[in-house]
């Protein structure tokens, strides 16, 4: 299990095991933060074991799949919120085998469009499907009206933060 999970996980069990110490609100906090990351330790496990790729590079894949014309290092950056240093290293990755191609337009030499190939389309589509059941086999557990409560909650969750960050960005 990632260390980072076990921290999250000792944390809320400590929290439930002396509820009267801390608010429900940090309880709830804790709790999303466990699935969370159960949850992405699990996709980049089965990423790694049956594809060969990290969670990063299925991200950036996912990304250039919703752009048939491809983006700059600078959109994929922005929409994945990571450094420009970042991307570059994921992007060499990717080139090398054979997912993405990047080119210059002819307007302004200076910049580079990152686009899927054809074999990248191919295995994203593939590692995109097996992404989907993994989700579902992990949430199988819940009624249609459970998720349905959920994503309601979550909603309102998302309105509260947002109106506590300072730009309202969250």
């Amino acid at each position: 299990m990632d260390r980072n999970a076990e921290l999250v996980l000792d944390a809320e069990t400590k929290a439930l095991e002396a509820p009267h110490d801390h608010k429900n609100e940090l309880r709830l906090w804790l709790r999303l933060l466990t699935c969370s990351n159960l949850v992405e330790t699990e996709i980049r496990r089965r990423l790694r074991e049956q594809f060969d790729v990290t969670l990063p590079r299925f991200d950036l894949m996912a990304q250039l799949e919703r752009a048939p014309d491809g983006m700059t290092l600078g959109e994929i950056s922005k929409r994945m919120m990571v450094s420009n240093g970042n991307v570059t290293g994921l992007v060499e990755r990717l080139v090398d085998s054979g997912h993405i191609v990047r080119r210059s337009p002819p307007n302004d030499r200076r910049v580079q469009i990152i686009a899927m190939t054809e074999a990248g389309h191919a295995a994203f589509a593939e590692m995109a499907r097996a992404h989907e059941d993994w989700i579902a086999e992990m949430f199988a557990g819940l009624s249609a009206r459970d998720v349905d409560g959920l994503l309601k909650s979550l909603a309102k969750l998302k309105t509260s933060v947002q109106g506590a960050t300072r730009d309202g960005d969250a």
